[in-house]
């Protein structure tokens, strides 16, 4: 039912995309969607009590973040999909000791690993189901689910907030994340990707490294006790794909070519590119890499980074405002590793969206409203330091001399990575789809990345040849070219 609905939703999603013509098939897949919204919903709470455990366990989970006793009763709630991070965690805190007293709403957070939350909502938003009335997605599903009808716009609700300011966000975001000037989703926090290293053990590092740079400093610090480098490794077009698709862009290869009107060519899994690629990155994990490489991701870098048992990582710049303030003293940071492109870093936005779905509208927005305008930014500020603002999505973080004096060490080169971020022109070869960096912007990326980045994984692993995780995954993509 879930393969069913999945290929339904991706259906409506390219008929979208497709403009006017492509009208029979948007009332199609949208029928089919709707008839199928039921069952859809109780598969989606079949993935949710998987993820999360049982009911016993989410009502620990709850009493741990909130003094339910000491909060006057909510004549409200809301239930938010949401992912696993320190930034989140903090945000569901700070939810229910200041947003739910405030307002009488009732936050009931759903928290998912990464993976797990994509297809879930995916599943959920895209049947019509009514699990969620705010999920957590990115910038890779906002524009589509926008211009699919799935998620209610913001501009109007916006307008009409004293707390909001639309025209704060960074452009950059703020267009990653609308549709014909429609903004479809508020972002908590954006980013890029750079380079995270121990000052303390590495001298020469380039302020805007080549991977060969990066790998070769990797291997001359790699030890038994302290690994090179950490990358991500771990199953998941969001996870291992992000980092290996930045990679793979700048040593000149793709995963499709894109057709005349922008859909999906040939695939070019099977190119010299994406071969030297995807070896290179096998290799430096298993020459310089952590343990387990195959298991992590960001929150599993991050813990041996902080632990000291990796001296560089390459991931995420919102990672730097998580560290504590030992790790940052001993802590540099270099632009994305390049080698056929000027720019390989990520454009990448965890937002707030409401599903159209949703029983409260009003409810969901003043979530929203709360969770992504400055005054947040303040309470954090207030509460943990400027330093642990959620950073990248609004101009006037960026112009507070309290936050670029606590940031100092990372802020501006956050913002460089940002503004540098190559989302229109990510390669050398034009793309299909919508614009992105560490993804393709069509539906399809979702499942093929998934499945793809699953062999990848066991070629980092060593259970499986990257000559044959690449001759699979040539006959994945080439299933959904046109």
């Amino acid at each position: 039912m879930l393969k069913l609905l999945g290929l339904l939703a991706a259906l409506a999603m390219i008929a979208a995309a497709c403009g006017s013509d492509a009208t029979d098939a948007v009332s199609d897949a949208t029928d089919a969607v709707e008839d199928a919204a039921g069952d859809a919903a109780d598969a989606v709470e079949d993935v949710v009590d998987d993820a999360t455990g049982d009911d016993d366990a989410m009502e620990e989970e709850d009493d741990a973040m909130e003094e339910e006793e000491e909060a006057p009763a909510a004549d409200r709630s809301i239930t938010v999909a949401l992912v696993g991070n320190d930034n989140i965690t903090r945000m569901g805190e700070l939810a229910a000791e200041y947003f739910t007293p405030e307002t009488g709403i009732e936050v009931n957070l759903t928290v998912l690993d990464e993976q797990t939350l994509r297809e879930v909502t995916t599943r959920d938003v895209g049947a019509g189901g009514e699990q969620f009335d705010v999920v957590q997605i990115g910038m890779y599903e906002t524009p589509q689910f926008g211009a699919n009808g799935w998620l209610v716009g913001l501009n109007d609700l916006a307008a009409a907030s004293d707390t909001y300011d639309i025209d704060d966000l960074i452009p950059a975001v703020r267009n990653g994340l609308s549709v014909d000037g429609e903004l479809y989703a508020s972002p908590f926090y954006a980013e890029s990707s750079f380079v995270m290293y121990r000052s303390d053990i590495i001298d020469n590092m380039p302020a805007a490294p080549t991977w060969e740079e990066v790998a070769a400093i990797a291997r001359e610090v790699d030890t038994e006790e302290m690994a090179g480098i950490c990358l991500r490794g771990k199953p998941g077009w969001g996870d291992l794909g992000a980092a290996f698709t930045t990679v793979l862009n700048t040593f000149g290869g793709t995963w499709w070519l894109a057709n005349d009107d922008g859909s999906i060519g040939a695939s070019q899994v099977d190119q010299p590119e994406f071969a030297e690629a995807l070896n290179f990155y096998v290799d430096l994990l298993n020459d310089a890499g952590e343990d387990d490489a195959a298991n992590s991701s960001f929150n599993e870098c991050k813990t041996l980074y902080e632990e000291g048992k990796v001296a560089m990582w390459y991931d995420a710049t919102v990672a730097a405002s998580l560290f504590p303030d030992d790790v940052v003293a001993n802590t540099a940071f270099a632009l994305a590793p390049t080698k056929e492109t000027d720019a390989s870093g990520w454009l990448w936005a965890w937002t707030l969206a409401i599903p159209v779905s949703t029983s409260d509208q009003d409810a969901a927005w003043q979530f929203i409203d709360w969770a992504t305008n400055a005054d947040y930014h303040e309470l954090i500020a207030s509460e943990d330091g400027w330093r642990a603002v959620p950073p990248g999505t609004r101009q006037s973080l960026y112009e507070r001399p309290e936050y670029l004096e606590a940031a100092d060490a990372f802020a501006q080169r956050t913002l460089d990575a940002m503004l540098a971020a190559p989302i229109d022109n990510p390669g050398t070869t034009p793309r299909p789809g919508l614009p992105g960096v560490q993804y393709v912007g069509v539906p399809e990326f979702q499942d093929v990345g998934t499945q793809c980045t699953q062999l990848f994984s066991a070629a980092i692993a060593g259970s499986m040849s990257v000559e044959d995780a690449l001759a699979d995954c040539h006959i994945i993509a080439s299933e959904v070219s046109n």
